[in-house]
């Protein structure tokens, strides 16, 4: 099932399907809040994919990643649920997502999440 934030992502026909080729977006403004303390998680975010039918239009693609400023989350999930709710807009053959979340107590953090048909 889809959350209220997914609804907003926009797909579009693929100009080539017939072509196996690579789509991908850097988000390096990416915020959500951290669901113990409120306080906001900045993160580059990173989303590649082949696509089969359908394309992620990106002003949508936009609209739904700030749609996370607002959301309390640990960094597995946000990853994931991005990861998941591309898939279900688009059914790529191939998608990976990467969230390479910003130090914190002195560690780095990075998530990537993969799907595969």
């Amino acid at each position: 099932m889809r959350n209220k934030a997914s609804e907003m992502l926009e797909v579009f026909e693929n100009p080539r399907p017939e072509r196996r080729y690579t789509i991908e977006f850097t988000c390096r403004e990416f915020t959500s809040l951290c669901p113990l303390t409120g306080q906001p998680d900045f993160a580059t975010i990173v989303v590649r994919y082949i696509p089969c039918a359908k394309c992620v239009e990106l002003k949508s693609l936009k609209y739904y990643l700030r749609s996370f400023r607002d959301t309390g989350a640990f960094f597995e999930e946000v990853t994931n649920r991005i990861l998941d709710d591309l898939v279900q807009a688009c059914s790529p053959v191939e998608m990976v997502v990467a969230g390479r979340f910003n130090v914190r107590g002195g560690i780095e953090h990075e998530i990537t999440a993969e799907y595969s048909r």
